[in-house]
């Protein structure tokens, strides 16, 4: 059977089209959400409330006002000593 070089070219840059797509999309980031009343003191990402400006600032463990980045749909089914996780700003405690 004969194969012309267009042919073969073809498929190859198909399978390495085709290749790269899958690998590229298992690179691609899990989505996220800001889960309040989290974080351990010092732990949050950013923003923690009033008298706190980003990452690490929050000063007590699960600070209502205080999140951390958690994958999307986990936030309420986090448990802690003070409850659960709140997709919005909680009272600091």
């Amino acid at each position: 059977m004969k194969v012309s070089r267009s042919s073969l070219a073809a498929s190859l840059a198909l399978t390495l089209a085709t290749l790269t797509a899958g690998a590229h999309a298992a690179d691609a980031p899990k989505p996220t959400e800001k889960c309040y009343g989290v974080a351990k003191a010092g732990q949050n990402d950013c923003a923690a409330g009033a008298g706190t400006s980003c990452a690490g600032t929050s000063s007590i463990d699960y600070q209502g006002d205080a999140w951390t980045l958690v994958d999307k749909g986990t936030c309420v089914k986090i448990k802690t000593p003070k409850g659960f996780g709140s997709l919005t700003p909680k009272e600091k405690k």
